[in-house]
């Protein structure tokens, strides 16, 4: 990680949150366990989630975790083979 990434790592470690920045995320209500998890924790639980190496994620630059976020997005809404065999017979193709 980079010299900023660690020293934003370790401004984070002290930055105490209020309730209404960890309850809720734009809009999207987060569960009490999240809320009180630290960044690293966080981290690891997206690795385990997409079964990625450990620490992989962690190191990752913030830039690079949205993309991968944003790509793993993506891939989660694609339709399946049989939603996508489904259309195609209702649509006589």
């Amino acid at each position: 990680m980079s010299i900023m990434g660690n020293a934003y790592v370790w401004l984070d470690k002290r930055v105490s949150y209020t309730e209404d920045e960890v309850s809720t995320v734009l809009g999207l209500k987060i569960d009490d366990d999240l809320r009180t998890s630290s960044r690293y924790e966080l981290c690891r639980i997206v690795e385990k989630e997409f079964k990625v190496a450990k620490d992989t994620f962690w190191n990752l630059h913030s830039t690079q975790k949205i993309r991968f976020a944003a790509q793993q997005i993506r891939e989660m809404k694609k339709p399946t083979r049989a939603e996508t065999a489904r259309r195609k017979f209702e649509m006589g193709y």
